[in-house]
């Protein structure tokens, strides 16, 4: 799977573990940063992120931040972009089958590795339902 990765400050150090799990398991990665710890801001790399997915360069977003939520956030306010915030396995499985989430978005401050990984795991692996839920997801776009 073709996987777009980004974090602010905040978030970096998840985000490089994260990316190393992913190489691990085979996915294409594209990291845009940062890589270290100096300000900077959440948005610019959310939209990035959720320009690189419009475009076709990528299967699946991944943002870091602080809580996760800022990056959702801003990367939701592009069309086509169902960006969730998860700090669970249950909330990924579902936004995936259900939503058709496309990016995820993660909080360094709020999960740790082990649970950012497991998240992450279920995030790729589930599938979309399709379904009932197509109507459904059809209606968020504007």
């Amino acid at each position: 799977m073709r996987i777009v990765v980004a974090a602010d400050h905040a978030g970096f150090r998840l985000k490089d573990e994260l990316v190393a799990h992913l190489r691990a398991r085979g996915h294409a990665i594209e990291d845009l940063g940062v890589h270290e710890g100096t300000s900077v801001d959440y948005p610019d790399f959310a939209h990035q992120v959720a320009k690189k997915l419009e475009a076709g360069e990528a299967d699946r977003g991944l943002l870091v931040c602080g809580t996760g939520v800022g990056m959702a956030m801003a990367a939701n306010r592009h069309p086509r972009i169902r960006a969730v915030n998860c700090s669970d396995t249950f909330t990924a499985r579902n936004a995936r089958g259900h939503n058709d989430a496309n990016v995820l978005t993660l909080g360094e401050r709020v999960v740790g590795v082990g649970l950012a990984t497991d998240i992450l795991d279920v995030f790729l692996a589930t599938a979309f339902e399709g379904g009932r839920h197509e109507r459904r997801v059809a209606k968020i776009e504007c």
